[in-house]
């Protein structure tokens, strides 16, 4: 019996698989590759550990991930430090739904169905759209695909996008848009919003899409239907990229004039994960709805009249002709977009609400704290939701600063001058329900001292 009992191939494999294909070492599948490209001697690595010495070597190597269990977190900018109820981890773990795939046969994966239509529900109210998918891979994609179904609904090819959208969705709308031919203009900010002036003179006829975030990637909450009304005049449409939990206060985008909304799931129950995975969400007037990537499960009766769901649209190139596909979107985030259902539903409207206050008013209450440092102050005067952007004191180091309220058991927030170099000297803090007074408090004493 070997000793290696949880290894997939022992030796007495491999020689076994070597015999059959008729080499005598694996040196020789890679003859075709020239001797000189070829990688010469050992690799630099350790050699062999056991397995409690591995698994000594592997929870060291993890124990130097800063996690927010172990530090107090104030960074935002995408993924953010939100409670998780406990219930959410013991449903999703469920073999049921955890080695779940795709649900092609429908009389085997009423369950999976179930909780797909559930999620394309609640996502449905919470936007104040029509029609919801099935969840997409993020929502930093699901915003490149609401600028492709644009351009497709409308035969038009300008995006205009604005700058207070966060810096790596932007960049991934303009790798989709550069594969399909799309124009993308980007109009500026002004006061931590969107500048309406700029937006104005940037939309015209050719213009498919205005493409927004709100709260946006600085915090700021944008005038929606002012910018409905902007996009609408010239025919064009709007995509919105909206915090989920903001929408249990904020008035949903649908009924602002959004044409689409999209999102990441991330704040409703789905944890950080060093950043990810996450699940997108993507939702769109009834207009759209056979424009939609991804697909949707719809709810059905069977031969008996019992209640049943199937999946009803599937416009991806793997379902229907290559010609007539709307994306290439292969999956979905089934098992995190359950997350967000479960999450959704033990917290109800009311809980959702309440977390959505909190993060409101302890948001503010550190931004009023933070301000009142000497030489710190907020960047703009926008009406935000839970993060705020903070002007430190002229020549701060943001990374040292980082540096040392990382060694105070801080995680610091976000360095606006990353992206924005007119923002050098700027912090991006979020604040979530998880944040108590105390810690707000402790936080802002250790920056002032530290300044």
């Amino acid at each position: 019996m070997t000793p290696h009992r949880y290894l997939p191939v022992t030796e007495a494999d491999r020689a076994d698989m070597l015999r059959t294909i008729g080499v005598a070492d694996i040196g020789d599948l890679f003859a075709d590759i020239p001797a000189e490209v070829r990688y010469k001697g050992a690799l630099p690595v350790s050699p062999a550990l056991d397995e409690p010495a591995l698994l000594r070597h592997m929870n060291a190597l993890a124990g130097r991930n800063a996690d927010s269990e172990r530090y107090v977190s104030f960074l935002g900018a995408g993924i953010y430090d939100h409670h998780i109820p406990v219930v959410i981890q013991h449903l999703v773990s469920r073999s049921e739904f955890y080695t779940a795939y795709t649900p092609y046969q429908p009389e085997i994966s009423q369950g999976e169905l179930q909780a797909m239509f559930e999620f394309q529900s609640y996502i449905c109210e919470l936007t104040g759209m029509a029609v919801a998918n099935a969840s997409m891979y993020d929502g930093a994609t699901a915003l490149a695909e609401a600028a492709a179904l644009a351009a497709g609904a409308t035969k038009r090819r300008k995006i205009v996008l604005s700058r207070a959208v966060h810096p790596e969705a932007r960049a991934i709308v303009a790798t989709s848009a550069r594969g399909l031919g799309l124009d993308v203009v980007t109009v500026g900010s002004a006061d931590g919003l969107t500048d309406l002036a700029e937006l104005e003179a940037a939309v015209d006829a050719d213009t498919a899409a205005v493409v927004m975030q709100s709260p946006n990637f600085f915090g700021g909450i944008e005038p929606l239907r002012d910018i409905a009304n902007v996009a609408h005049r010239s025919k064009a449409l709007l995509a919105v990229s909206a915090n989920p939990l903001s929408l249990g206060l904020l008035e949903p985008p649908g009924k602002l004039g959004a044409d689409i909304v999209v999102g990441d799931a991330q704040p409703l129950g789905i944890p950080a994960q060093l950043g990810g995975p996450t699940c997108g969400f993507f939702a769109v007037s009834e207009p759209l709805m056979r424009r939609m990537p991804g697909r949707i499960v719809g709810q059905t009766t069977d031969k008996g009249g019992k209640r049943g769901f199937v999946l009803t649209l599937q416009t991806r190139e793997q379902h229907i002709r290559r010609e007539r596909a709307t994306s290439n979107i292969c999956s979905n985030q089934a098992l995190l977009a359950l997350c967000a259902s479960v999450y959704l539903s033990v917290m109800g409207k009311a809980g959702i609400r309440e977390a959505a206050e909190l993060n409101v008013r302890k948001a503010h209450y550190a931004a009023g704290r933070l301000g009142a440092i000497p030489g710190v102050k907020l960047a703009f005067a926008a009406p935000f939701f839970n993060e705020f952007a903070l002007k430190l004191p002229e020549g701060a180091d943001i990374g040292a600063l980082s540096a040392r309220l990382l060694e105070a058991g801080y995680l610091g927030g976000y360095e606006l001058g990353r992206d924005y170099s007119e923002l050098q000297g700027h912090l991006l803090v979020a604040i979530t329900e998880r944040r108590t007074k105390a810690e707000i408090d402790a936080f802002a004493e250790r920056l002032e001292a530290i300044l």
